[in-house]
């Protein structure tokens, strides 16, 4: 996992292909010096506690010379570590030197690792002998061969390199690349199986690319250029210094019409840079590109061919199910495989209790079918972590559930050792930390979000008490790197309660409208905000639910053997997951109602009492959806 960013100045961003309402608009060319709305130190501090193992940063200088565009490159790179700071810096020389310069343009390449991957250490950004640069955010489960001891940055940056310098659309027409073999960045982007996000410069195109993967499994921000900050700039996260001032500020962005940030919305990005007509400045078109793989795009549509059943609903078979459990057992696997880099940090360090993997732990069915699988995947020597947070001690639904749920993991696999880590805390007293959070779900801005936001954050912070054999606590802070957790499954198997008012108001094509509303937003509304609130601690999130297989698995079974909203709560809903549960053995789980994060932890109800005064005030005012214009630090 990375945290990646880019800072452009010095260019005229054309986003009319992109923005059609603001076609005319070109933002001016302003040198980096000229503002200050954001802190690059900042930045980099936000970004290095995702990616605690190496921060590194490169700059490239884009100039105009004799009235033609030409590239002078100047990267330097600072990488930091624990105990280390290396600066090296590298030239470019040009025939001509560098007299007559008309404009200078810069691109401020950021990248800050937590390195899961390869047995060698690896320095973001990646530069290769080409001057091409990759920063590079994700995790390559399919579509590119990663071998156990490679890591995925590398080989994704060589692959990269090997790409002709134009677009699958202009591929459709006359090209040389065709012949020679060579592929697109957007068609290589589009093989790539796992949540990635990435921005990546092709020299010889004198073309920067970027984007996310198509649910947006990983945070990418984006600030478009405007008239109050005309640099366009990607982030994986917001620095906390520059994000508090905006949430009570309300101003709005000219471009975008929401405050600095936003999340870039899902898909493969370019800008390629070309000399002004009156060769005064760089200008720079940014353009979206489509997916090339039809699987891809199918999945993207959300869509499937038995939506409601012709006459009487018959009996569920078990085939469906076996499927379902099948895909979600790969889709474990592929994410919990351990790579050397693990098996050396546990060689080295001589640990006997080296946790590596845990689970976002409520005791529900999602997380109670992750903690089984990743039982059958993982390694039987290893103990597995199951974080739990709660604002009501042993009294919140969700440390009774978990501690009944452990209780069932026991059961059905009394040879792993399972520590249920409790994390413990009082709303009121987290006062610095709800500031900080709140910087992390940005541009989300609810009290839903931030509710959702701490408990997460709280959670992958691993910071709490396991019971040992005499029922008594002690302190334990889990350092396990790599989080599953159960996003997407409610989207996927309707278990949200809303979805049951949708299916008595519109029936089984408005439950399927919903739920497909839901999957296509994910990304807007969840994974951006939880991969921030969660990374930020130095782990990587995981979503087993989300993996493309799964996905489509579940679009080919018939929405009725998904969910059946005519039976009870705790039965109908998630219908499938359920019977996956049972078959994994997990009696008890397969019955328990739906609870989000922010009711089963309470937070949701000592947030209301604070910000409101009481529940009940809170509900009258929907409380969920209130943006926060001042959060109260009472």
């Amino acid at each position: 996992m990375c945290g990646i960013a880019l800072i452009i100045s010095g260019v005229r961003i054309d986003l009319s292909s992109l923005l059609p309402d603001v076609a005319s608009q070109l933002t001016e060319a302003v040198k980096p010096a000229e503002h200050s709305k954001i802190s690059v130190e900042g930045l980099k501090e936000a970004l290095q506690r995702r990616g605690p193992d190496h921060l590194g940063s490169k700059k490239l200088f884009l100039q105009i010379k004799n009235e033609s565009f030409l590239n002078v490159e100047q990267v330097t790179e600072m990488v930091m570590s624990t105990d280390t700071i290396i600066t090296s810096s590298y030239d470019l020389k040009q025939d001509n030197g560098i007299d007559g310069i008309n404009s200078v343009a810069e691109l401020d390449f950021m990248g800050a690792e937590l390195q899961l991957r390869g047995i060698s250490p690896v320095f973001q950004p990646l530069v290769d002998a080409s001057g091409n640069i990759l920063v590079y955010n994700g995790e390559i489960f399919g579509g590119l061969y990663v071998d156990n001891d490679c890591n995925d940055a590398e080989i994704l940056v060589r692959a990269l390199g090997k790409c002709c310098s134009c677009t699958y659309q202009e591929r459709k027409s006359a090209c040389c690349c065709v012949e020679k073999e060579e592929i697109s960045v957007p068609q290589l982007l589009s093989t790539i199986r796992g949540p990635w996000g990435l921005i990546y410069w092709q020299d010889r195109s004198k073309t920067l690319w970027f984007g996310r993967d198509a649910f947006g499994r990983r945070s990418l921000l984006v600030h478009w250029p405007t008239l109050d900050d005309p640099r366009l700039m990607l982030s994986s996260v917001s620095p906390s210094s520059d994000t508090n001032e905006n949430f009570d500020s309300g101003a709005e962005d000219l471009v975008s019409g929401i405050n600095f940030w936003e999340e870039l919305s899902c898909g493969i990005y370019s800008i390629c840079f070309n000399a002004s007509e009156t060769k005064e400045c760089l200008v720079g078109e940014v353009k979206k590109h489509e997916w090339t793989d039809p699987l891809l795009s199918e999945l993207i549509k959300w869509e499937r061919s038995d939506v409601e059943p012709k006459g009487i609903i018959p009996p569920s078979v078990s085939l469906p199910v076996q499927k379902v459990l099948n895909v979600l057992r790969e889709s474990v696997m592929r994410r919990t495989i351990l790579n050397t880099v693990f098996q050396e940090i546990k060689h080295e360090t001589r640990v006997e209790t080296f946790v590596p993997i845990a689970v976002l732990f409520s005791g529900g069915i999602d997380s109670m079918i992750l903690a089984a699988l990743l039982d059958q995947c993982l390694d039987p020597s290893y103990d597995i972590d199951l974080l739990n947070v709660s604002f009501d001690g042993q009294s919140a639904p969700d440390r009774i559930s978990s501690r009944a749920g452990v209780k069932e993991l026991q059961r059905i696999a009394p040879s792993r050792r399972w520590n249920l880590v409790e994390i413990d805390h009082e709303l009121s007293n987290l006062i610095c930390e709800t500031k900080h959070v709140m910087s992390l779900i940005y541009p989300s801005n609810t009290y839903m979000d931030l509710n959702i936001g701490i408990a997460l954050w709280l959670a992958a912070g691993g910071d709490g008490w396991v019971e040992k054999d005499n029922h008594h606590r002690v302190k334990y802070k889990s350092e396990a790197k790599i989080l599953l957790v159960g996003s997407g499954a409610d989207e996927q198997c309707a278990g949200y309660s809303r979805y049951r008012t949708k299916y008595r108001s519109g029936g089984w094509l408005g439950l399927h409208k919903e739920m497909k509303l839901d999957m296509q937003r994910i990304w807007k509304r969840n994974l951006g905000r939880d991969d921030r609130c969660i990374s930020d601690n130095g782990k990587e999130a995981r979503f087993p639910f989300l993996d493309e297989d799964v996905i489509k698995t579940l679009l080919e079974i018939p929405l009725w053997e998904v969910a059946d909203l005519e039976q009870a709560a705790g039965k109908g809903d998630k219908k499938i997951l359920r019977e996956v549960a049972q078959l994994l053995g997990l009696e008890a789980a397969a019955f328990l109602p739906k609870r989000a994060i922010q009711f089963g932890s309470r937070i949701a109800r000592e947030s209301n009492r604070k910000n409101f005064g009481s529940n009940r005030a809170a509900n009258q005012a929907s409380a969920g959806s209130v943006v926060i214009h001042n959060p109260s630090t009472k």
